[in-house]
């Protein structure tokens, strides 16, 4: 790491307390599954790209899903959609730094999603609370080592290869047990880095490296990813697998058209323990989850 990786180096970095800081993701309720609205600042992102590839459009994109009841917004400037073209870094942070600093200093909690370790640095120092990596069993150690260094909360999602080679990868002897583990491994490198194991979330990366029925085979083994006792984040919202349950006449339903069917997806998660469910579509998904919850016999 540089010298200007130090967290002493970085006030915002050294005190996960301050105002406007990680403290803000300490005040994350605990008594409910959280909702993570998805903000892309790309043109090319699969269901929503170019309709906040500008900072002011992104920007009030991110308020909207805070006001309508995201918990937080996870911000991502590089599309990972299979076959996606790689975006560099440097473009990668002028699309969303500006974003992320609108938010946050509007109160806005807000999680990165990249897998560069210099965006990851730079969005945490704009403010960032966490950051959501899609690397999988490829995360660099650069990546381990800068939140090792911070110890800012990590997503841990389960992938192979890249979005040009994750969907030749999808093949396992048994997924959800090769899926736990390929996970616990990443978990370890992290933990061995010195990484506190309370930063830790897992996303089990349904549409990553995973084909067929294997995402819903990966949603109704949900409760063994929770047994792990780490908080699971569940990201489902309008991927393949829902268009092609969809499907008329052998065509997936459209991707803005998945939503109904997401929220659904969210409501059992939470039922069976999610900690969050990320999604692009907030209204939907929160109806969902307070059905869940009052059918639980839990207070709103």
């Amino acid at each position: 790491m540089s010298q200007s990786q130090d967290p002493q180096d970085n006030p915002r970095a050294a005190r996960p307390d301050s105002v406007g800081g990680w403290g803000s993701w300490a005040n994350l309720p605990t008594d409910r599954t959280l909702i993570m609205g998805v903000l892309n600042v790309t043109p090319d992102s699969f269901s929503d790209g170019g309709l906040h590839n500008t900072h002011q459009a992104a920007i009030d994109h991110g308020l909207l899903l805070s006001q309508q009841g995201a918990d937080m917004v996870d911000v991502g400037g590089e599309s990972t959609r299979p076959g996606a073209t790689r975006v560099d870094p440097e473009e990668e942070r002028r699309r969303v730094l500006p974003v992320i600093q609108a938010l946050t200093a509007a109160g806005v909690v807000v999680t990165v999603d990249t897998i560069n370790a210099s965006t990851a640095q730079a969005a945490v120092e704009a403010g960032a609370h966490c950051i959501n990596d899609v690397s999988g069993v490829s995360v660099t150690q650069d990546m381990i080592d800068l939140v090792a260094q911070l110890q800012v909360p990590y997503i841990v999602m389960h992938s192979r290869g890249n979005p040009g080679t994750m969907d030749a990868l999808a093949v396992y002897q048994d997924l959800v047990t090769d899926v736990l583990s390929e996970i616990d491994g990443v978990v370890q490198r992290f933990l061995t880095a010195g990484v506190d194991l309370s930063r830790l979330i897992l996303d089990p990366g349904l549409g990553f490296a995973k084909g067929g029925s294997q995402d819903w085979e990966l949603l109704r083994a949900l409760p063994r990813l929770v047994a792990s006792g780490h908080p699971v984040l569940v990201a489902a919202s309008r991927k393949r697998f829902i268009g092609n349950l969809l499907a008329v006449d052998g065509e997936p339903r459209p991707a803005r058209q998945r939503d109904v069917a997401t929220a659904a997806i969210s409501a059992l998660a939470a039922d069976r323990g999610a900690w969050a469910v990320r999604v692009h579509d907030v209204p939907t998904t929160r109806d969902a989850l307070a059905v869940a919850q009052a059918w639980k016999g839990q207070d709103q």
